[in-house]
């Protein structure tokens, strides 16, 4: 058995890879949608964090947290949303698994580092072919990054930006 080393930091930023079970495409049901949402409502009134960035795809997400400053446990917090959704999503059918059993975390080093993967997430669902542009995407939160002024409606939508190469799944 492997040993696998997460890096903690109290207060840290940090980038989430989650993967459903054998990728099935659990998130293409805009009813398992709002019921990730809620789970993530749930738990931060329970555990608070920021999340900065999100993507759900029809097979995993992607989203960028700000943990409070005395606080390093993500993974307390990914444990408990999964178990939110797989709890309402098995009640019909007990022992169907929802998630991968683990997640990728990378922990956000500086500013640059920060963008990088808020852009990659918000490309997502255009480098894994489910929309045309970042904008036809509804479950991101690009349409709230444009709200504020930090991307332009059609960002994305010519000339693939400097991440669509990139592979952080």
């Amino acid at each position: 058995m492997s040993r696998y080393r997460r890096a903690y930091a109290p207060g840290g930023c940090f980038f989430f890879t989650v993967v459903t079970f054998q990728r099935r495409r659990i998130f293409a049901d805009p009813s398992s949608v709002r019921l990730l949402r809620e789970a993530f409502r749930h738990v931060r009134q329970r555990r608070p964090f920021q999340c900065d960035a999100i993507v759900v795809l029809p097979d995993h997400l992607h989203c960028i947290w700000q943990l409070p400053p005395a606080d390093s446990d993500y993974s307390g917090r990914w444990r408990e949303i999964k178990k939110f959704v797989s709890r309402r999503l098995t009640a019909a059918n007990p022992g169907e698994v929802i998630w991968q059993p683990r997640f990728w975390e990378h922990t956000l080093k500086d500013e640059h580092d920060w963008q990088r993967h808020f852009d990659y997430i918000h490309y997502n669902p255009v480098k894994h072919g489910w929309a045309a542009t970042p904008s036809e995407w509804p479950w991101s939160s690009f349409h709230t990054a444009v709200k504020h002024g930090w991307y332009e409606w059609e960002w994305g939508a010519g000339s693939p930006p400097e991440v669509a190469s990139e592979s952080w799944e």
